[in-house]
């Protein structure tokens, strides 16, 4: 059947890629003039199944009212004038119940346990590379109380197949000797093997090219406007180029993978998706000195971070580099860069590897992730026959893209997911 992927990101292009490999026509539709250009553009890098424990969660309200007000803060919500703020607020403080939490935690896990295989599946039968690491995921801790609260959300997760090991402190430093300086400060830490890191830019952009040989079609630089309904089914969407002549694309199927954009363009058709954007920030530095920088991707829960070392193939101009990101700050669909933010995550990044990376050639980044209250993404069919949904990743596009893709691609031709996950 011909398909319609609306959305060219990470979750679009794995959509796009699995659709084709179905036997399928495909063509995506994206408003960027690249695909991968927002979210998925610099991301933190991390496949982290171990990254599983939503930001909702029974000690997330203290936290966020502690937060309210501070620029710096690894949560932020800016109070606004906006209702659906307000109710994406009060769904996520109904989603932070231990029992809640419990069962979130378990579609996480499950999804990226499954999509992280797929990856792994995809890179071993193309060969692509996108700057990857396999060294596996350290969750450290400097505060005791944040290591003492990670530790039952790390066993339901060996539970469900995710090996996150509680270790020492001694035990991290072996593991990643960048940070021996920390020795009197760490707490504790959890390392999973499996996961694993990269450049998710770099990905989408090589599997584009994967599609493209396998007949895809991208329609770049085209806005879509809207989402038009007739006999109870999508008849067409409506478009406009780059030089604003209108246009109807038609198909037998459509999947709606446009991230934070994603309730706006199903609100029309009476579907309500709980989605609100999450603007994250990351930092890109050069590598100044090796022997301070890490080697293994890390995670800072108490200041919400993530740290990738992205290193290229031999000859690559790009170089050996940092990447730094996380915290969230609800603020409507603002993409103003908070230098504030940006500069916290540099401190913190100072404090952690002094002379790791070279500051003075940081890049900074921002982009809106689409969240659900419970972290947990919107995978399935809508009410509407042929109209199919991929999005509400939040913080783990990177993570879930392959298994979300594949599983979408299934069912939107007729056959059951291989992941048990409560698919819509």
């Amino acid at each position: 059947m011909k398909v319609l992927v609306l959305g060219s990101g990470l979750l679009g292009v794995s959509s796009a890629y699995y659709l084709s490999q179905l036997g399928h026509e495909v063509t995506v539709v994206d408003r960027q003039a690249n695909p991968a250009a927002e979210t998925s553009f610099a991301n933190g890098g991390q496949i982290s199944v171990s990254h599983a424990e939503p930001w909702a969660n029974p000690s997330a309200p203290l936290k966020v009212l502690q937060w309210l007000g501070k620029e710096d803060a690894p949560l932020l919500f800016r109070i606004r004038a906006d209702m659906r703020q307000w109710l994406w607020g009060l769904q996520f403080m109904r989603e932070c119940t231990p029992a809640r939490t419990r069962h979130n935690i378990e579609q996480i896990v499950r999804l990226g346990t499954y999509s992280r295989s797929m990856l792994q599946e995809l890179r071993a039968s193309t060969g692509l590379h996108y700057d990857q690491r396999t060294q596996g995921i350290l969750h450290f801790y400097t505060s005791q109380k944040e290591f003492e609260g990670a530790l039952k959300p790390a066993e339901q997760m060996r539970a469900l197949g995710c090996e996150r090991q509680v270790i020492s402190a001694e035990e991290a430093i072996k593991l990643e000797p960048a940070l021996r300086h920390m020795r009197g400060t760490l707490a504790g830490a959890t390392y999973t093997a499996e996961d694993e890191s990269g450049d998710a830019n770099q990905f989408a952009r090589e599997l584009v090219k994967l599609c493209e040989a396998a007949g895809v079609k991208f329609l770049m630089s085209h806005t879509i406007t809207a989402l038009r309904e007739a006999g109870g089914k999508i008849d067409h969407i409506e478009a406009t180029d780059n030089e604003g002549r209108f246009q109807r694309l038609r198909a037998d199927s459509y999947v709606l993978a446009m991230g934070s954009l994603s309730p706006l363009y199903a609100a029309p058709l009476g579907i309500n998706l709980p989605i609100y954007p999450a603007k994250g920030y990351s930092v890109t530095m050069p590598v100044k000195d090796a022997s301070m920088a890490h080697q293994v991707s890390l995670t800072d829960d108490e200041f919400k971070l993530v740290f990738s070392r992205l290193t290229p193939k031999d000859g690559d101009p790009r170089g050996d580099r940092l990447r730094i990101a996380g915290t969230a700050e609800l603020n409507g669909y603002d993409r103003d860069l908070n230098r504030v933010r940006c500069e916290a995550i540099v401190r913190r990044v100072e404090q952690l590897f002094p002379g790791a990376g070279d500051a003075t050639q940081a890049s900074y980044w921002t982009g809106l992730r689409p969240a659900t209250p419970s972290n947990v993404p919107i995978i399935g069919k809508s009410k509407l026959p042929n109209l199919f949904m991929n999005t509400g990743h939040g913080t783990l596009g990177w993570t879930h893209a392959c298994g979300s893709g594949k599983s979408i691609a299934r069912i939107v031709s007729g056959l059951a997911p291989e992941v048990n996950f409560s698919f819509t």
